[in-house]
């Protein structure tokens, strides 16, 4: 959060009010006419400014996107922002809200697979194919299904294509899913081999299961 302020515009007001009254009541033909013009403008404005202000208002500030360091990783990171930027911008233009909700799913994860990197860094050969040979095909299909709505010829052509396409989500979706758990696999083992030690430990020292005592 950041705070802006924000000047009132009163001294502003005041300082017009006053110039035009002064022209409308004064004469301007002497220099010191005009000094004495500029100089109740001013002390109007400043005596407005005094009294009014402006307030302050706390505004969201827009975060950097999180980064780790790794040329590699970060660079992937930029790619995956990238494509769900586009795949957001069209499912935007379809109509089908089905056909919508299967496509926000599949963002959601995409932007999961990218975002897992921030974490776990290790990943980036799986999540470097993934992008480099299943997502661009997705974002191929979707680009042809917002080209297809927009022939709107009612020819079996483009109905089947745009039936075969919104249909094909659910493979999409499903398989996307399996990759995102298949990159926990690693930190699965991990937990895993934390735990089993961590089981042993207290075993040796007779803190585990009933030889735990208060």
């Amino acid at each position: 959060m950041k705070e802006v302020k924000k000047k009132s515009v009163i001294p502003i007001y005041a300082f017009a009010a006053v110039w035009i009254a002064y022209c409308a009541f004064f004469p301007l033909y002497k220099t010191y006419h005009y000094i004495a013009l500029v100089s109740s403008a001013a002390l109007a404005y400043i005596a407005a400014s005094l009294l009014f202000p402006g307030k302050s208002e706390f505004v969201e500030l827009p975060q950097e996107p999180a980064r780790t360091g790794v040329e590699g990783v970060d660079a992937l990171l930029s790619a995956g922002e990238e494509a769900v930027a586009e795949l957001r911008a069209l499912g935007a233009s379809i109509p089908d809200a089905a056909v919508r909700g299967k496509l926000d799913s599949v963002i959601t994860v995409t932007d999961k697979i990218f975002k897992n990197l921030i974490d776990a860094p290790a990943g980036e050969k799986q999540v470097k194919r993934f992008a480099e040979y299943y997502l661009p095909t997705t974002t191929k299909l979707m680009r042809a299904y917002v080209k297809f709505l927009g022939a709107d010829t009612g020819g079996e052509n483009v109905t089947s294509s745009l039936e075969r396409i919104s249909s094909s989500l659910d493979m999409i979706l499903e398989s996307y899913r399996k990759f995102l758990d298949s990159l926990f696999m690693d930190q699965a083992l991990d937990i895993e081999t934390d735990i089993r030690v961590l089981e042993s430990f207290l075993k040796k020292e007779g803190l585990s299961g009933n030889d735990f005592t208060n």
